[in-house]
């Protein structure tokens, strides 16, 4: 369930070992075992043979561990050392002594010499998660190697070239089939390319005990059915009492949709109501109303004066703000449009629905960070407000939000999630390959559902509609946003298995999944 940066997870392991007080040779051998039995089963019974790559540091320790229970498993197990074997030092020089009383086939890596049609898989426990850059020689030689061998590679914790914390690969990194996360999952195996490059990742107990990092203050879990339940608080899957009726589940307000993009407010409205809200009302431009009277005739439809327009520029803020009163969730954003002073009718909005609940998403986003260009204030100096807000951004609209570029979005999202939420008080959805929920008090959720069938246009305000939904009958932000993060991206995996490829997707085919 944590989710650990490798300082993090140093800290942790040397808490066991100071203050709880199991030997690190212990957590040592139990690494060891884990990670020969993930290989076992990779390749299964009978003979097999497998290199295993060892470094100097620790994770070459856990390299032998594993060698050692590879060969008491039946399988052959030859240890390649990538630098001369008297360099080890500490716990990985004395699984070195082992593995030589017992006789484990051993041989020091030289470019070019060993003929990898020998083995059917390798072990990959040369780097460990406290390396960080590219890996140097003799080291990035053995991986290419190991990489063009085209053999199944099972990594010790992490894959060799990959950074732990922010999923970045460097040049050379291992292809992993499988990666044995130790104790804990690290941030660089959820988040891409790393997930990409770790193959099937297992979490595996070591003896480090989860109640370590709650000691420490490990504030990153993994967004997955037992973080819903547990951290959260939920009673997962949302269930309905029998003595209940629509009142009992909320009533959100949605306003969405302009004259070119009205389809977005009509998927944020149908997800709200898909996700259980007992009640929707869907707020657009007044001359709209009439051509999508009948489209969703389960919302209320409520036309706000727009002079004939059909946008929001001549739609008094005020007025939606009328609308708003009594509602217990407001989502704004999808297809709203930009137009001439939108940043001033957004803070109107905000400042009068108070105590409403409200998510922002989409154009009402770029609407926040273009505040301030216009002679008013930026968005760090609005009120806060009373009840809680949720921001959906996209890393298109985070970068403008935070004043970067996208790739330096991607390079840091847990931590760029975490620090702006943190700031403005207000809960934060990154979405993307593993959205990230951000709570205002620092404390983060990385999403495990999902698939790329899901980027498509109008699947943000799918979630956008999720997540007021949630707000609405009655979860608190972070409960609203992760558990609207986790089933949009759990329907989506359920419409992407019902078709014949992923790139059929449709937003519209998410919402009749959930």
């Amino acid at each position: 369930m944590y989710l650990v940066t490798s300082e993090e997870m140093r800290r942790v392991d040397r808490y066991t070992i100071d203050t709880i007080g199991i030997p690190s040779l212990v957590l040592m051998e139990n690494a060891g075992r884990a990670i020969a039995e993930e290989a076992f089963r990779l390749l299964g019974p009978g003979r097999a043979k497998w290199a295993v790559l060892v470094g100097k540091g620790n994770n070459g320790g856990d390299g032998l561990v594993c060698a050692r229970h590879l060969a008491e498993f039946g399988h052959e197990a030859e240890v390649v050392y990538a630098v001369p074997p008297e360099q080890l030092t500490g716990e990985a020089a004395v699984q070195r002594d082992i593995a030589a009383r017992l006789g484990l086939p051993a041989r020091t890596y030289a470019p070019g010499g060993i003929d990898w049609r020998e083995y059917g898989g390798i072990v990959d426990a040369l780097l460990g998660t406290g390396t960080a850059g590219a890996p140097r020689e003799p080291y990035a030689s053995l991986i290419r190697e190991a990489n063009a061998s085209g053999l199944p590679i099972v990594a010790a914790d992490i894959p060799s070239g990959l950074n732990a914390d922010t999923g970045e690969a460097a040049e050379p990194c291992v292809r992993a089939a499988a990666t044995v996360a130790l104790a804990m999952m690290k941030r660089g195996l959820l988040l891409y390319p790393g997930a990409e490059m770790a193959g099937r990742v297992v979490v595996r107990a070591i003896g480090i005990p989860e109640t370590a990092a709650a000691t420490l203050g490990v504030k990153a879990f993994v967004l997955n059915e037992r973080t819903l339940r547990e951290k959260l608080g939920l009673d997962w899957p949302l269930r309905r009492a029998a003595d209940t009726h629509k009142g009992t589940y909320g009533h959100a307000l949605v306003a969405a949709g302009s004259r070119a993009m009205s389809g977005a407010g009509l998927l944020a409205a149908k997800a709200a109501l898909r996700a259980g809200c007992g009640l929707v009302s869907w707020a657009l431009p007044a001359s709209l109303a009439a051509p999508l009277l009948g489209r969703l005739p389960e919302a209320m439809l409520l036309g706000v004066p727009d002079e004939g327009r059909g946008d929001w520029s001549a739609a008094a803020p005020e007025e939606l703000a009328a609308l708003a009163e009594g509602k217990r969730a407001l989502v704004i954003g999808p297809g709203l449009g930009r137009f001439e002073g939108d940043a001033s009718w957004l803070r109107t909005v905000w400042e009068a629905t108070d105590g409403v609940p409200l998510v922002v998403d989409a154009d009402a986003l770029n609407m926040l960070a273009s505040a301030g260009r216009d002679g008013g204030e930026a968005f760090a100096a609005w009120p806060r407000r009373t009840a809680p807000v949720v921001l959906t951004p996209h890393p298109g609209e985070m970068a403008r939000l935070a004043g970067l570029s996208v790739p330096e979005v991607q390079r840091d999202r847990i931590g760029l999630a975490q620090r702006f939420a943190e700031r403005h008080g207000v809960t934060l959805a990154l979405k993307g390959a593993r959205t990230v929920v951000a709570a205002p008090d620092g404390t983060v959720y990385v999403n495990t559902t999902g698939n790329p069938g899901m980027a498509t246009g109008g699947s943000g305000d799918v979630l956008a509609g999720i997540v007021g939904s949630l707000l609405a009958q009655g979860l608190d932000a972070v409960q609203a946003a992760a558990a609207g993060v986790y089933m949009h991206g759990a329907a989506g995996d359920r419409a992407a298995a019902a078709r014949t490829s992923a790139a059929s997707l449709l937003a519209g085919d998410i919402i009749e999944s959930l």
